[in-house]
């Protein structure tokens, strides 16, 4: 039984230095007031936990202590963002919520015995597979189930084997769970989707949300770089899917869509919006270093003394740019000769610096190599110590602001069409 669910539509949002959690939530809760009902997830990855000196409880504390300064009375969740068995346990006395990552499982190896059986237990699905809203059915052949079999039963089994260690730690029903597939090199089609949904349902999985991979490039905190037609029909056959496999495999009913990445994808919010209202949907959107970015932009525009600080963050990360992109390779797409030169830079005005950072489509100043450049810094700020977060403190209203803006102007109103 899973008693803890989340609401209908629902966004991760992420903090590197743990400072933003009131300003986030005021966006949220401004939404709310206008008659939605979003459920705010905190979200933050071992990676993110590492490189900035944090621990898990310390996501809990922020959560909490927003909630209550705020006096919200909505459900909210902590996000073990992107564990695996390694990573999993310590973060089992502070969240509710789990993303459960296995793509590095996708295409791994399952026994003979294992795809045949997998391949069995698909007899009625064999042929013209109609789909209730699919204008062309799917075509289902033991050649194509074979395929899926060997490619996702192993990453079903490990995110079988996470959510059992969960449900033996946790119980059943006090958790939510994500499967994560996003961080892969190519989309899932809506067939293997299907049975990807099959296989967790035979694992006996309530998954409440599952990130798929999606066609185009989902680069951190700029915008959807991609086919925006084939977008729409990818995202549209998904939700029916999930729909379908609802019915098929008794699935907990409100699973829905996770959009990885999701921060700053204004051209595909309206698109996202239109087929969510149309087909009666939720959604979790997750977003994380967008908040970092904005307190970037506030410290840039608070006083000299922040405004140096964010100046030497960008010389620090122009000198160590391929370390700090490496672990994003995937997910950035950085032209250096649209880099601006330290010396350029130094000469700019805090308002400069922030409309060259900030994402606002159109505008003259904005550059999105430089803001992706800074999207991945934020381990250079935490080498800072102090020094940072102390002017955090000092700019907190101006920070504040730009935080709350940022997600309820550019996100949320986007997101929902209002």
């Amino acid at each position: 039984m899973n008693d803890m669910k989340l609401e209908k539509f629902s966004i991760g949002i992420g903090d590197r230095f743990l400072h933003q959690g009131e300003a986030q939530l005021r966006a949220i809760m401004k939404m709310n007031n206008a008659g939605y009902n979003i459920s705010p997830v905190w979200n933050k990855s071992n990676r993110e936990h590492i490189y900035v000196g944090s621990v898990p409880a310390d996501t809990r504390v922020e959560a909490d202590e927003a909630v209550k300064a705020l006096n919200f009375k909505g459900s909210y969740f902590v996000d073990a963002d992107h564990i695996n068995l390694e990573t999993v346990g310590k973060y089992i006395d502070t969240s509710n919520f789990f993303t459960l990552d296995v793509a590095s499982f996708i295409g791994i190896e399952s026994s003979q015995e294992e795809l045949e059986d997998f391949i069995l237990s698909c007899r009625r699905f064999m042929g013209q597979l109609h789909i209730p809203g699919l204008e062309k059915p799917l075509n289902v052949t033991a050649d194509l189930l074979k395929t899926i079999a060997g490619k996702f039963l192993a990453a079903a089994k490990q995110a079988s084997d996470i959510y059992m260690f969960l449900k033996k730690e946790k119980g059943e029903g006090n958790f939510i769970t994500e499967v994560s597939m996003d961080e892969v090199e190519s989309p899932q089609t809506p067939v293997e989707l299907f049975f990807i949904l099959k296989m967790l349902a035979e694992k006996s999985i309530p998954v409440q949300t599952i990130a798929p991979k999606f066609t185009g490039r989902f680069n951190k905190g700029v915008d959807y770089v991609g086919d925006l037609d084939q977008f729409a029909l990818e995202f549209e056959q998904n939700l029916l899917i999930i729909d379908f496999a609802v019915k098929e495999f008794g699935l907990p009913a409100e699973i829905k869509l996770s959009v990885h990445s999701g921060s700053d994808k204004f051209t595909i919010y309206p698109i996202m919006a239109n087929l969510l209202k149309m087909h009666d949907k939720g959604l979790h959107l997750k977003t994380a270093g967008t908040t970092w970015l904005e307190e970037v932009i506030g410290l840039s525009l608070g006083g000299e003394d922040s405004l140096t600080l964010v100046k030497e963050i960008y010389k620090e990360a122009l000198h160590k740019k391929d370390i700090l992109c490496a672990p994003y390779a995937d997910v950035i797409d950085i032209d250096d000769k649209k880099l601006p030169k330290v010396s350029e830079v130094e000469t700019w005005t805090g308002q400069k610096f922030a409309d060259t950072l900030r994402h606002i489509p159109g505008h003259p100043d904005y550059n999105p190599d430089f803001r992706q450049l800074i999207h991945v810094a934020y381990s250079l700020a935490a080498t800072m110590g102090t020094e940072y977060t102390d002017l955090l403190k000092k700019y907190a209203d101006i920070i504040g602001q730009c935080v709350e803006e940022n997600i309820y102007e550019r996100h949320l109103k986007r997101l929902f069409a209002v």
